[in-house]
């Protein structure tokens, strides 16, 4: 395994591309193990890679469906051109791509769900974790990875208005410029609340093949809210990652994908399953970050494992398209296509070469101003323009 703790931005292709290199080997900790893989991926382009979480393996499903749909949404990004990297902790270090031996592990063992503010602890401590979207996001970015899919991120939950249970997710896509591709916010959550908070956290919502820009509900396609915009391709939206780094923005992007219509649950039966599994969590009085973990796995005993199938179905259709936007950010990346400054700048018929000088109309005007501190000195009041244009006081002896 690579090694890795930091990196460093540079301009990649003029000011097109923000992008990742990494400072010299032989001084960095062994904090980040990166997998060969995606240690190349990411030295050559890397639009190309995609960043995957590891808490839908330690507390999102069962087993073997947890490991079962880890593989298989592995596989599918590499079907479709780009390469996968789970992200996770294992024993006390961040691993970027996963062995499928490491994930059996995971997949199987106790850990912690692990999010910026647990990072150092699990490290720390030398322990295993699953890491959340906002962990996710945080190595994502350390290590130059610009595209993640998972099934739906966290949000503001129900009651949050009184409690303030705001996911760290939506904190972390407002500091981070990578692009989350999901099915959107978790529908057991409270789904406009937590588009305003994104908004104020400055991130762009956007739908997927949606002209009406309906924003997902997880298991469902709608939620009854809007997205603020829609990209109808995965070019839309590697256009968007692109102008994203080259402006040196620091927030990113929720792309929100409708789960496919085969696998879509019916509205009323989740919106009956979710009430009763919340009114259990407050029975039980489960709080923090086991909230999200008891509702979903009360929600699938509620549903007959419905729920579990639908989001399997979700994440690989995520997957799906969070490698294609990948592929295409890569194109763009290595010059294959043009981006939309290149596009620009061609269309207006200015050369970016261009070696105009340009003239500037108008003066400048500078003031000399003196304070005389001794009392032996007396200003009177005429002043002597000198030869320079400068003023210069006329000065007396008492």
């Amino acid at each position: 395994m690579l090694r890795f703790t930091k990196s460093l931005p540079s301009l990649v292709n003029s000011n097109v591309f923000v992008r990742r290199t990494y400072a010299d080997l032989s001084k960095l900790s062994p904090l980040v193990d990166i997998d060969p893989r995606v240690h190349e991926a990411l030295r050559g382009s890397p639009g190309s890679v995609v960043a995957l979480e590891s808490t839908i393996i330690t507390h999102g499903m069962p087993y073997p469906h947890n490991l079962e749909t880890a593989l298989e949404v592995e596989q599918i990004v590499r079907q479709k051109g780009a390469i996968p990297a789970t992200i996770a902790i294992v024993d006390g270090r961040i691993k970027v791509g996963s062995t499928a031996d490491q994930l059996a592990r995971l997949a199987q063992s106790d850990t912690i769900k692990t999010s910026r503010r647990d990072l150092a602890y699990v490290l720390g401590k030398g322990l295993s974790g699953g890491t959340t979207v906002a962990g996710t996001l945080l190595v994502a970015d350390m290590v130059g990875i610009r595209v993640f899919a998972t099934g739906g991120i966290g949000g503001v939950h129900r009651g949050g208005e009184d409690s303030l249970d705001v996911s760290a997710d939506l904190v972390e896509l407002g500091r981070t410029p990578v692009a989350v591709v999901s099915s959107g916010v978790k529908s057991i959550l409270d789904i406009p609340r937590t588009l305003e908070y994104l908004e104020t956290q400055g991130v762009c919502v956007a739908s997927y093949g949606s002209p009406e820009r309906d924003f997902p509900a997880f298991y469902t396609r709608r939620s009854g809210s809007k997205a603020v915009y829609n990209f109808d391709s995965a070019g839309e939206a590697a256009n968007a990652i692109s102008v994203n780094g080259a402006l040196g923005l620091r927030s990113g992007f929720l792309i929100g994908v409708p789960i496919p219509t085969e696998h879509a649950l019916d509205q009323a039966l989740m919106d009956g399953a979710i009430a009763e599994a919340l009114a259990e969590a407050t029975r039980q009085n489960v709080s923090g970050k086991e909230v999200t973990p008891f509702i979903l796995a009360a929600v699938s005993k509620i549903t007959q494992g419905k729920s579990l199938q639908s989001n399997m179905a979700l994440i690989k259709n995520n997957a799906s398209v969070a490698a294609e936007i990948a592929v295409e950010l890569s194109r763009i990346e290595s010059g294959q296509v043009k981006s939309v400054s290149e596009r620009s700048t061609a269309s207006s018929g200015i050369s970016s070469s261009s070696q105009r000088v340009p003239v500037v109309i108008g003066g400048s005007i500078v003031d000399t101003c003196i304070s005389v501190l001794d009392d032996d000195l007396k200003i009177l009041e005429s002043y002597v323009p000198s030869q320079d244009g400068v003023c210069n006081a006329t000065v007396s002896k008492t």
